[in-house]
């Protein structure tokens, strides 16, 4: 089952350092039918609620039939998120994140997290569902109690943060700001840890781990993408730098990592994914970091594609784009299997559930 989130938002226009821009009305007018203006771009989607709000579609992945809808008047939503059970759906949205039963036609969340300020930018579980972390344009990082809805934790960027993933190792959380930094924060000794500033100013959109725990991978508002290994250092890791390389020409709005470890996607506001080969190969010590193969460019969108998600099987790649279509892509073809069209608004985040162990 596939979920793609939609929204009618107005875009606060930043510059690529994350610096706030002067927007025209005719760019809020466009961007008001779910339509990204195409330039100049927000580092993710930095929205204000309207009064027709957003909504999920729940699609059955192969027919392509819309199976149920979740409105969502009060509130855009920016990110979506299945728990490790399959069971539950997290929906990030403006100041909070709305749990819902994924099996069930109740339309009314479970529950709701609230204690965020603004705009909700990443959302993630814990591998037992026992809490959950997420990010926010308020510059905090924040632990939740998932039985309670209660905050545990706080951290603080000082900035907008725009994304955040959990280590598989349990006890680190990475995360990403505007101000062009990326922390790990260590659980245990509940601080952070390690601060990496890939490029001076340059807002970092979104990062991503693989399952292994292995890499490390960002991409940032030049186009940008950095990885590193990281290195287990007792009960911690260390990241080290791997490669660096340009990606995309425009703003890179998702990263993603695949369950087997082999694939890397970018979304972009170029109208493009990216697939990327990963090679895990070490450096010798005098050896020049060498970018990623591009491996394929899927180019059938309109405008930005925003997020993206893999098969269990790492064979397929939903994309989702303010084109208002979410696309299925099948990786060996390059080509589109299925497309989803019945979105009224832009297509802007995506969680695929296709009923398999493997993540």
């Amino acid at each position: 089952m596939l979920m793609v989130g939609n929204s009618s938002y107005s875009p606060v226009t930043t510059t690529r350092s994350g610096k706030k821009a002067d927007c025209s009305s005719s760019l809020s007018e466009t961007a008001a039918d779910g339509v990204l203006p195409d330039t100049p771009p927000p580092p993710r989607p930095n929205w204000s609620p309207e009064a027709d709000g957003g909504a999920d579609r729940f699609w059955e992945a192969l027919s392509g039939i819309c199976s149920r809808t979740i409105q969502h008047p009060d509130s855009q939503v920016n990110r979506l998120c299945i728990s490790p059970d399959k069971r539950f759906l997290a929906a990030a949205g403006h100041h909070t994140v709305k749990l819902f039963d994924i099996k069930s036609t109740n339309p009314n969340p479970l529950l709701v997290f609230e204690g965020h300020t603004t705009n909700v930018t990443g959302v993630a579980f814990h591998c037992e569902g026992k809490w959950m972390v997420t990010s926010s344009e308020d510059g905090t990082v924040k632990i939740w109690d998932t039985r309670t809805a209660m905050i545990q934790r706080s951290y603080s960027h000082g900035c907008p943060v725009n994304d955040v993933v959990i280590h598989p190792n349990q006890g680190e959380i990475i995360s990403c700001d505007r101000g062009g930094s990326i922390r790990v924060w260590d659980l245990s000794e509940n601080n952070c840890t390690h601060e990496l500033i890939p490029e001076e100013d340059v807002s970092v959109a979104c990062v991503t781990m693989g399952i292994e725990g292995y890499l490390l991978c960002a991409a940032n508002n030049n186009g940008n993408v950095f990885i590193w290994q990281m290195l287990p250092m007792y009960e911690r890791t260390k990241p080290v730098p791997i490669t660096q390389f340009n990606a995309h020409k425009e703003f890179i709005t998702r990263i993603l990592l695949s369950p087997d470890g082999k694939r890397l996607a970018t979304c972009s506001a170029d109208h493009t994914a990216k697939i990327w080969e990963v090679d895990t190969t070490p450096l010798a010590p005098d050896e020049t970091p060498k970018p990623l193969v591009l491996n394929a460019t899927l180019s059938q969108h309109q405008r930005w594609v925003w997020d993206c998600a893999f098969s269990a099987d790492s064979a397929y790649l939903v994309t989702a784009s303010s084109d208002h279509y979410a696309r299925l892509w099948e990786l060996h073809s390059q080509q589109v299997i299925r497309q989803y069209n019945g979105h009224h608004r832009g297509a802007v985040c995506v969680a695929l559930n296709d009923y398999s162990d493997t993540r």
